[in-house]
């Protein structure tokens, strides 16, 4: 029986909509459906001076649109699908010094330049580090928990490692990280009035991330050290980074690296304590197939958009050039066609083909190796230290037009 139409005005990018749950239903009819499909918008809502953007729900047509960036921009539009009314066209351009929103190839010369950072042997070397720290964040959140045993997850556990994983990375003092998080949280939070975060205190935000990164960057060609930041920078006239193109590399870094997985460790937490057979599963076996299947599940990032370079088609969809194109990797790594009962937690889950490092590509996640290593490193820390660890609350879910964000996760140990 074919599923009902959607309703009037529905928006996968809604905000409202994000904050109270991920639209698997909805995914799941355009799937079966109409699996590339025009979303009208409101002028100026998202920021944009168009009429809406089709979404693309299929496994497949979302690799199709990633792996061929000479028809899907991430640099005409930027690959944020959604800002907000008051942004202008000029904050929008400036997004474009960050290498997610580049095309080839240029994008192609940046990222061989920053990749260096992030080669087996590079991660292979922060490996100790960040078990000691995966343990040490454990150890501080149950001693601080409160006298019945609870505390909030998200602060205590899920941001530590990431933070701690790029200060380690790229040299950054572990004093100054709780910059480094308030200033992503307030590029990336404007969706959400908790946060009272206007486009222009995430813009200086921005800013000030770019000024810290370049005075490191300055730093280390004053004195180069034996670090990431030296290889990236110590050189430029020998191919390296430029300073402000190494402060806009910390930006990708302090959002992309951060809060992406940070929110897969907290999804993860509450995927097994909502099923804890699973958790039982990994104290007892440790399955390396786990951090794979929790960025599936999680899906940090629910959506980023492409731009049509020109007339184009994407299965019966007609696309016209400047159309924009959304991506849902959130609704791409629950397709029934690619994965058995997607909707199943299941940490042996082999193969697993998700797309939540992206689609392929030229913008497939630089930092995937790093992410899964935290990932796996701060589950076992907390199997070992934590092993009874219990829900106290439903999630507190970030408002956002394109993350899969939570804001708060209380659990216990009482």
């Amino acid at each position: 029986m074919p599923c009902p139409a959607l309703p009037d005005g529905f928006d996968f990018t809604d905000p409202d909509l994000l904050q109270e749950r991920v639209p698997h239903p909805e995914f799941a009819q355009l799937r079966q459906t109409e699996p590339v499909r025009w979303i009208a918008q409101p002028p100026r809502i998202s920021g944009f001076d168009d009429a809406g953007y089709w979404a693309v729900t299929r496994h497949a047509d979302v690799k199709y649109v990633s792996t061929h960036p000479e028809l899907f921009s991430s640099n005409l539009n930027t690959a944020v699908i959604r800002f907000n009314e008051t942004i202008s066209r000029d904050q929008i351009e400036v997004q474009k010094l960050i290498m997610l929103n580049m095309d080839p190839p240029e994008h192609t010369r940046v990222r061989q330049i920053v990749q260096r950072g992030f080669t087996p042997r590079a991660i292979r070397s922060l490996e100790d580090a960040l078990r000691h720290r995966a343990g040490s964040i454990v150890e501080t959140a149950l001693a601080n928990a409160a006298a019945d045993g609870s505390f909030d997850f998200v602060t205590n556990v899920a941001v530590e490692l990431p933070l701690q994983a790029i200060a380690e990375l790229i040299g950054v003092p572990q004093d100054d990280r709780t910059k480094i998080f308030d200033w992503s949280n307030k590029m990336a939070a404007y969706d959400d009035p908790e946060y009272a975060i206007t486009e222009e205190v995430g813009a200086e935000a921005a800013m000030e991330i770019v000024s810290y990164a370049m005075n490191l960057a300055a730093a280390r060609k004053e004195c180069p050290a034996k670090d990431i930041v030296s290889q990236l920078v110590a050189a430029e006239d020998e191919g390296n980074l430029s300073s402000d193109e190494f402060g806009f590399f910390v930006i990708l870094l302090a959002v992309a690296g951060n809060e992406t997985t940070r929110n897969a460790i907290t999804h993860g937490m509450h995927a097994f304590l909502t099923h804890p057979e699973q958790w039982e599963l990994f104290k007892r076996e440790r399955p390396e197939t786990t951090a794979e299947e929790i960025v599936r599940w999680a899906t940090p990032v629910v959506s980023f958009q492409r731009t049509a370079t020109q007339d184009t088609e994407i299965g019966d969809a007609k696309i016209k050039q400047g159309d924009r194109v959304g991506i849902f990797y959130s609704s791409a790594n629950n397709d029934p066609e690619v994965f058995d009962d997607p909707m199943t937690f299941d940490i042996t889950r082999d193969p697993n083909p998700h797309l939540g490092f992206g689609g392929g590509g030229p913008h497939f996640c630089l930092g995937k190796s790093l992410a899964v290593l935290e990932i796996n490193l701060i589950f076992n820390a907390i199997a070992d230290a934590l092993p009874d660890l219990r829900l106290v609350s439903d999630p507190r879910r970030l408002r956002s037009a394109w993350l899969n964000g939570v804001k708060e996760l209380q659990v216990t140990t009482g």
